[in-house]
């Protein structure tokens, strides 16, 4: 193995991009609890469903995965609203335990939807022109990777303009803030619990898209992914968007240089590794800041 600074840079600059699309997938996590406080034990198997569903419309109807983020955006989105606002909306002010039974049912039909519809194959997308690699002097990017990090970047610098420049956003914030404040001055707290719902529902949506593109699905992969995403969130902190994009890079670097210098079967390892350390000196989190 060569362990020459080319090769590292290499390892590094692949995690990185990797790990953009992690922090996108622990963005939607960090919306919905920053605001509503719900923490969504389904996470990982909507992703899964994601990943699903541009397989699908890949192979029946060859909508490439790039094309297909707006529809998947924008289904993942109602779904989001709509779940919160039929269904969660009565959970908030119940005991935890009651959400966590809740989301984890959704979990599993999910799941054995799925698995029923698809079977235990895995899926994959797979596009010939992102076969060759973009070289810049001694740096191989793999273009899958290059641009669905560009993608995750995207989508990242529209949500954090959305919810810092924008009325609803800001409206959104508020209620993250001060719930019963928010209530006194008029706003529809129900409504935009609902709209944070269903974004982080699409952030889920277009990290399923992107990631596609760089492994493959399976029925099972979903609480794999909802381990992962709790991972990030508690190593960037819980509630904080800038956290979850931090987080999703640390742990996307670790993952690659934990493969690289051991095994690849050790990246696991690394990551819990890392949130181990980051629970004990820093218990909220590298970014502690609210939503």
């Amino acid at each position: 193995m060569s362990f020459d600074f080319p090769t590292l840079l290499n390892v590094f600059i692949s995690g990185l991009m990797t790990g953009l699309v992690y922090g996108l997938m622990a963005l939607g996590l960090s919306v919905i609890f920053g605001v509503a406080r719900v923490v969504n034990f389904a996470h990982g198997e909507m992703m899964a469903l994601a990943m699903y569903t541009t397989a699908l419309l890949f192979s029946a109807f060859r909508i490439n995965p790039f094309i297909a983020v707006v529809p998947i955006a924008a289904c993942f989105f109602s779904f989001g609203y709509a779940l919160q606002r039929l269904v969660l909306r009565s959970f908030v002010a119940r005991p935890q335990h009651m959400q966590f039974l809740l989301l984890l049912a959704l979990a599993v039909v999910i799941t054995s939807t799925l698995l029923i519809v698809f079977g235990p194959d895995a899926r994959a997308v797979n596009l010939d022109w992102l076969l060759e690699p973009v070289v810049i002097g001694e740096l191989l990017l793999d273009q899958a990777k290059l641009y669905a990090a560009v993608v995750a970047c995207a989508v990242s610098a529209a949500l954090f303009a959305f919810f810092h420049f924008s009325y609803t956003g800001t409206a959104i914030r508020a209620c993250a803030d001060n719930w019963l404040g928010a209530k006194i001055v008029g706003l529809d707290v129900d409504r935009l619990y609902a709209i944070a719902f269903g974004i982080g529902a699409s952030c889920v949506g277009v990290a399923g898209c992107m990631m596609i593109l760089l492994v493959d699905v399976t029925p099972g992969s979903g609480p794999a992914y909802t381990l992962l995403a709790f991972v990030i969130v508690i190593v960037g902190g819980l509630g904080s968007m800038s956290g979850a994009l931090v987080g999703g890079v640390l742990i996307g670097v670790s993952e690659a240089l934990g493969g690289f210098f051991m095994a690849p079967s050790a990246k696991s390892m690394i990551s819990f590794a890392l949130m181990i350390m980051v629970l004990m000196f820093r218990p909220r989190g590298l970014i502690a800041e609210k939503l």
